[in-house]
């Protein structure tokens, strides 16, 4: 599994609607796609997406074939409390991927 560009402002208000951005690497393989060998690549896909702030859920996707390769998930909050914000991703191998960035809400 690769890894994800995360964007999160490091500080904001309390109340304060912020923008969450992050781009997730990996090669989301569809399944449908043959090998040199002719035989059918097997599927390897993130199939679920999970954000959580402080342990409470904030953000949550479950994933397609049609999805694209590098998923990229844009989605806004509002600033509540400061701590951490967690990604996590799970693809069809059983890898799992955590990321977390720090925000401090003044």
């Amino acid at each position: 599994m690769g890894r994800a560009l995360i964007n999160v402002p490091p500080k904001a208000r309390k109340g304060q609607v912020i923008d969450i951005k992050a781009l997730v690497s990996h090669p989301m393989e569809t399944g449908y796609r043959t090998g040199p060998d002719g035989a059918l690549v097997p599927r390897d896909i993130i199939n679920r997406f999970l954000v959580t702030w402080n342990g409470q859920e904030i953000f949550s996707a479950d994933l397609f074939p049609a999805i694209a390769a590098n998923p990229y998930f844009a989605f806004t909050t509002i600033a509540q409390e400061s701590g951490t914000i967690t990604f996590r991703w799970f693809d069809d191998k059983g890898n799992a991927q955590v990321e977390t960035a720090a925000i401090v809400v003044e």
